[in-house]
């Protein structure tokens, strides 16, 4: 059971790490896309939510492609299973179980779980902290509201 524990701490730091990386990302693309579009305010928080949910989602997708590769790595996934399909039934919570982790590694699932929750809770949370940020910017170049 602990070298279960330890897998999934590595693989949760490992995509913690990523998603924390990723925020730098989602400051920038935002600040661009807010940038580049200032006349119109509806357009540019457009293209502002636009560019920084898509950063997100691929930092998502990029830390499924890690819990899959755990999943290769140590076998987790019964012979045949789609690895990927697995891990993002796990990520996202879907949890259809049509594909179990082998009995030896049945902790992970749930390991995959927690951690997708608490990253699709960050992003939600900087994405409404995006969102803020833009609306108070207000696209008068005076009083934006990203930190330089």
């Amino acid at each position: 059971m602990l070298r279960q524990y330890l897998v999934g701490a590595i693989a949760s730091i490992c995509n913690i790490a990523i998603h924390a990386l990723v925020m730098v990302l989602v400051i920038k693309a935002a600040r661009i896309a807010d940038e580049l579009v200032t006349t119109y305010q509806t357009l540019r928080l457009t293209a502002v939510m636009i560019a920084a949910v898509t950063v997100l989602m691929i930092a998502h997708l990029t830390e499924v492609l890690v819990w899959s590769l755990i999943y290769a790595v140590f076998d987790v996934a019964p012979e045949g299973a789609d690895i990927v399909y697995f891990a993002f039934v796990n990520y996202t919570t879907l949890g259809y179980g049509d594909v179990t982790p082998v009995e030896r590694w049945h902790l992970l699932g749930p390991m995959t779980a927690m951690n997708g929750v608490l990253l699709f809770g960050w992003s939600t949370a900087v994405i409404f902290e995006v969102l803020r940020m833009t609306l108070m910017a207000g696209g008068d170049g005076e009083k934006s509201g990203w930190a330089r």
